[in-house]
């Protein structure tokens, strides 16, 4: 009996131990460089803002904030790499809603497990996002492009940032929807894809007014929708494709932050708590967010483990409907 006593006193002895030691190490989190990855190619919407974010985080976190981009396989390789990260809090995951949502969709075996591998930090922003076409297209909105899409089957093309990323299923489903034939032509990324798009490889794609805006301004590239119900502060005189009569042409893309299952609650309440105050911080969020088309979101946990969960359900119908293959 005794002998037990002692093996259990020391066996919780130990415990006690074990999590006071991951308490005091949590809070003195960070002690050296955090690195973020963006599982995307550098110049996008995400890794512009994460970037920002982090250049604030520096300055309260006294330690470097080291952003690395591991673009390709449609976001699966950064992604991955934070899943098998230690669950320490010196590697974050910044990404979009493809990792967490399209990708269970998209592929017979992901190499990571979106609801089990990672824990949710929160949803920074969402982008609104615009169909916009190569200057020369000879159509200036969505129903001309349709209309010109039915005139010659086949010619028209599009370009996306990968299988099952936004552009392509939404363009799929303009395909099913309206009994047009848009060619997919997939890049490794956001910033292949608005180059392509610019010289006329392609001749329309999706984008944030972020961006789009500086190909628009130089006029290589023109917005010819924003997909969704309500008009982008930047150009406010393109129509919705809900105005124009498309209201199923939606799409948006949310920014949030995760790091790997089982990181400590006092970390990642830390990073929420801090990248909530530098987004809601009024200067921050007009020169990094408002004026390049970004909604602030700046939510808890919950939040961003509910809209996981429902967007999962509306994109199982889109991929249905688009008749995508899982690889």
């Amino acid at each position: 009996m005794r002998r037990v006593l002692s093996l259990l006193l020391a066996g919780a002895a130990a415990t006690f131990l074990g999590t006071a030691a991951s308490q005091a190490e949590a809070q003195s989190w960070p002690s050296r460089p955090v690195r973020v990855i963006v599982p995307f190619a550098p110049g996008g919407g995400i890794d512009i803002l994460t970037r920002a974010i982090a250049n604030e985080l520096t300055t309260r976190w006294k330690q470097p904030i080291v952003i690395d981009n591991r673009g390709g396989a449609g976001s699966l390789i950064g992604t991955e790499a934070v899943a098998k990260a230690p669950p320490d809090g010196y590697t974050l995951l910044a990404t979009v809603n493809q990792s967490m949502v399209a990708n269970r969709f998209l592929y017979k075996s992901l190499p990571y497990d979106p609801d089990k591998n990672f824990e949710p930090i929160m949803m920074m922003v969402i982008s609104d996002q615009l169909l916009i076409a190569n200057a020369n297209l000879p159509a200036n909105n969505l129903k001309e492009v349709i209309a010109l899409a039915k005139r010659d089957p086949g010619k028209l093309n599009y370009g996306s940032f990968g299988i099952g990323s936004q552009p392509h299923l939404l363009y799929e489903t303009i395909n099913v929807r309206e009994g047009t034939d848009l060619l997919h032509v997939p890049y490794k990324g956001i910033t292949p894809n608005l180059q392509a798009l610019a010289s006329g490889e392609v001749m329309l794609g999706t984008g944030s007014a972020a961006v789009a805006a500086p190909l628009i301004a130089a006029g290589r590239i023109k917005p010819i929708s924003v997909a969704g119900s309500r008009r982008v502060a930047q150009f406010p005189k393109v129509p919705t494709t809900a105005e124009e009569g498309y209201p199923y042409v939606r799409t948006s893309i949310w920014y949030a932050l995760f790091a790997p299952a089982g990181t400590p609650a006092e970390v990642t309440n830390r990073i929420r708590n801090d990248v909530r105050a530098i987004l809601t911080d009024p200067a921050f969020a007009e020169a990094n967010a408002v004026s390049k088309g970004l909604t602030v979101v700046a939510g808890d946990r919950d939040q961003l483990v509910r809209t996981i969960r429902e967007e999962s359900a509306s994109v199982a119908e889109q991929v249905k409907a688009a008749k995508v293959t899982p690889e």
